[in-house]
C-alpha cells in the first residue's frame, strides 16, 4: 500500500460533505482536483472508498474503515490505515435491493449457491418495488427490469428473457369464460398489482402484430404483494397478471390456466445493476462473476 498522506484531508472533506462539489468549495480547490485526488487515494489503497453517481456520494465499507481510522489517536492511525484496503478475498455485508418480481434472483438457488461459495460474505437482500437511488440508500447493487435502471449504472443480465402471463383458476374460467382479446379484460374480475399506496395499479402490457399496447384494467382486488395476488387467483377471485415464472408451477399443475398467450411475447428480463467502480469490492465482484456464470448455464 502506497499513497499520499496529503490526500487524507481531501477524503475527510468528501466523507463529511457527502458531495464532491461541496468538498471542493470547503478546500478551495476545483471539483476535478477532488475527483482526481480521490482516484489517486483509492488506487493507493487498492479499494473503492466512496461510491459516486450523478446523484449521490456514499462511503463504502473501506471508506468507513478509513474514516474511523482517521478519528483515532495519531499513534494508532498508521497501523489502522494498513487495514483499510482489506483482505482481497470476498467478505463483509453485501446489500442488494431486489424487485419482488425478480423470480430468477429470488427463487433461491442463485443466492444459496453464492452464499455457499463465499461463507465470509453476509448477503442482505431487501425486497422492494420502490424506485430510489441505491447508492444514496446504502446498497451495493440492485436487481430490476432493465428498462427502469438509471443510465449511469452498469447492468449484468440475471437469467434469460422473461414473459408476462395472464392467468385464472379453472373454476373462474368455467364460471365467467375466458377473454379472447386483452381488451375483454375490462369486463372481468381482475386482481391487480401496484408498487405502493397512492399509485395507480400497474397497466397490463400486451403486443399485437408487433405493436405494443396496454390495458388499464379496473381491479376488484389490488395489492402490492405478489403472494396474495397469486393466492387470490388460485382461490378463484379473478384474472391476474405477472411474470410467467411466478405462475409456472401452478400452470403446470393445472391449478391455473394461462390466457391470452398470443399477445404476450418475451422481452429482456432482469439485471443486476451497480455503480461504476475502478476498485470494486471483492464481495461485489464475486456476486457479479457468480451471476455471469449462472447465466452461462441458463443459455
Amino acid at each position: 500500500m502506497s499513497f499520499d498522506y496529503n490526500l487524507l484531508p481531501l477524503f475527510l472533506a468528501v466523507a463529511e460533505e457527502a458531495n464532491f462539489r461541496a468538498a471542493a468549495d470547503r478546500l478551495g480547490v476545483t471539483r476535478s482536483a477532488v475527483s482526481q485526488g480521490m482516484r489517486r487515494l483509492e488506487d493507493g489503497f487498492g479499494a473503492t472508498l466512496v461510491t459516486r453517481t450523478t446523484r449521490a456520494v456514499r462511503l463504502t465499507e473501506a471508506g468507513e474503515r478509513l474514516h474511523a481510522a482517521l478519528n483515532r489517536p495519531m499513534s494508532d492511525i498508521a497501523e489502522a490505515l494498513e487495514g483499510v484496503g482489506g483482505d482481497p478475498s470476498p467478505r463483509g455485508r453485501l446489500r442488494i435491493a431486489v424487485t419482488s418480481i425478480a423470480e430468477p434472483f429470488l427463487s433461491g438457488p442463485l443466492v444459496a449457491s453464492f452464499a455457499a461459495a463465499h461463507p465470509h460474505v453476509t448477503v442482505d437482500i431487501t425486497v422492494t418495488d420502490e424506485e430510489f437511488d441505491i447508492v444514496a440508500a446504502g446498497f451495493d447493487a440492485g436487481v430490476r427490469l432493465g428498462e427502469v435502471i438509471e443510465q449511469d449504472m452498469i447492468a449484468v443480465p440475471v437469467g434469460g428473457p422473461v414473459r408476462e402471463a395472464v392467468v385464472a383458476s379453472p373454476a373462474y374460467v368455467a364460471a365467467h369464460g375466458a377473454p379472447e382479446h386483452p381488451r375483454d379484460l375490462t369486463r372481468h374480475h381482475c386482481i391487480g398489482w401496484r408498487r405502493s399506496p397512492g399509485i395507480a395499479p400497474h397497466r397490463w402490457e400486451f403486443e399485437e402484430n408487433g405493436i405494443p399496447f396496454n390495458v388499464a384494467v379496473e381491479p376488484q382486488i389490488t395489492t402490492n404483494d405478489l403472494r396474495f395476488m397469486l393466492r387470490s387467483a388460485l382461490a378463484g377471485a379473478g384474472i391476474t397478471f405477472a411474470t410467467e415464472e411466478t405462475f409456472r408451477p401452478h400452470i403446470d399443475s393445472g391449478a391455473l390456466v394461462s390466457l391470452l398467450e398470443d399477445y404476450l411475447p418475451p422481452f429482456p428480463g432482469f439485471y443486476l445493476y451497480f455503480p461504476n467502480r475502478r476498485n470494486m469490492p471483492p464481495k461485489l465482484r464475486a456476486l457479479i462473476d457468480h451471476v455471469k456464470a449462472s447465466l452461462e448455464l441458463f443459455q
